[in-house]
Order: C-alpha cells, then structure tokens, then sequence
C-alpha cells in the first residue's frame, strides 16, 4: 500500500508556483488530505519499524517532522514554505541533529534520504573523533563496505581547517578525523514517493547506515 497519491507531489509543485500565505490558507484542506496526513502516517510506519531495531527510539511523528513553513527571519528568499516535507528518526528526534538516525526528505524534485551525525555539539564531536582515533581501522572498515558504499558513496561533512593537537597525527593517517560533521546521503526519484515499498526502500538504507549511526553514537 502507497501512503501518498500523486496529488502529494502535485501540491508541492503547486505550491512551488504560488508560495504565499493567501494560497497556502486557502489550499490548507488539500495539504492537509494530500501532505500533511499522510506523511504523518508515513513516519508513524517508520517509527514503528526504526523502533523494532532501535528499541531507543520512542519518539511520536510530532517529535521527528520539521514544520513546513520556512524560518525567514535572516534568509534572502523570503517565501513563507518548503516545496518538500521532512522528518528525522533518532533517539532524539529533531530537537538534536547532532543525534546519528535517518533523515528523509520527499518533495517534487527527489526523495532524499541521510544518515549520521550532521551537526554534533563539541563535545559529541570530541567523543566521535576520539573514538574513530582508537578504532580506526573498524571504522573504515565500516564506510568502506560494500553496501554502504553503493548506497551512499561516503562520508561527507564540512572540515575544520584547525584541529586540536591530540587529533593531528590520526588525522595523517584517517583524514575524516578533521571532519566537524559526519553524514552521508542518497537520492532516489521524486516518483519513489508513490512506491508502495517506499518504507522497505527507507529501511534498507537505514540498516545499510545503521553500523555507522551505532559506531558514532557509542
């Protein structure tokens, strides 16, 4: 069972021409019906089976979906709504990106899906870092697997020009230790969305991700 129809995509696409506030409140019953609803129900699905191999995830839909409408207090683009909708699955739900879990995105354009730590707190960071340096050689035995690797590439992240001391001479030798995130991501058609196996597609690449999520999380 599909839980979107193609009208799911066909809002965002609307809504992409017509990002105000007038049309949204008046289009509000066919987001509601087409979007919202069932992309709630959607991360219910995923909840219940993260949770059957993450017993730590107890979260709700609430606690994992990011609001549609954008924040534009400082950004150039002032169009009040995300022509996509999103969710994050960890123990910690949204309130801590810097929490390993499974991040999806679907919209018109692509149905995103990312994995990792994306934005640790300092002290996550020093614990990631120092665990990569006394387990290197497991941890790229775990970004260089094969399913992982034909899932999502590598890992990705933005890297620190300047790394404490205690790190420089690990960082020789696995280079990902200057890494101040840790993610990695795969794009799939924006049609996947209208696949009735779009959860088993998201819980595939959650186990492929998962020994990664588990290692930075320890």
């Amino acid at each position: 069972m599909s839980f979107f129809t193609t009208d799911f995509n066909a809002f965002l696409k609307d809504l992409a021409k017509n990002n105000n506030k007038d049309w949204f409140d008046a289009n509000r019953k066919r987001y509601e019906k087409s979007v919202k609803e069932p992309f709630a129900a959607f991360v219910g699905e995923m909840i219940k089976r993260v949770n059957k191999v993450d017993p730590r995830v107890r979260i709700g839909p609430k606690e994992a979906i990011f609001r549609i409408n954008r924040d534009i207090r400082f950004a150039k683009d002032k169009t009040p709504y995300k022509t996509s909708v999103s969710a994050i699955i960890s123990p910690a739900g949204r309130k801590d990106h810097g929490i390993p879990g499974i991040y999806f995105e679907l919209g018109p354009e692509k149905v995103a899906i990312y994995g990792g730590a994306y934005m640790p707190e300092k002290e996550a960071l020093f614990a990631i870092r120092e665990k990569i340096m006394s387990n290197r050689k497991k941890f790229k035995s775990l970004y260089e697997d094969k399913t992982f690797k034909k899932l999502f590439g590598s890992i990705q992240g933005e890297v620190n020009k300047v790394i404490p001391p205690d790190f420089k001479e690990a960082a020789k030798k696995e280079p990902l230790i200057a890494n101040k995130q840790f993610y990695w991501g795969a794009e799939l058609p924006a049609k996947t969305v209208i696949d009735p196996k779009l959860a088993d597609i998201l819980m595939t690449h959650y186990k492929a991700m998962r020994p990664l999520n588990e290692f930075m999380l320890g």
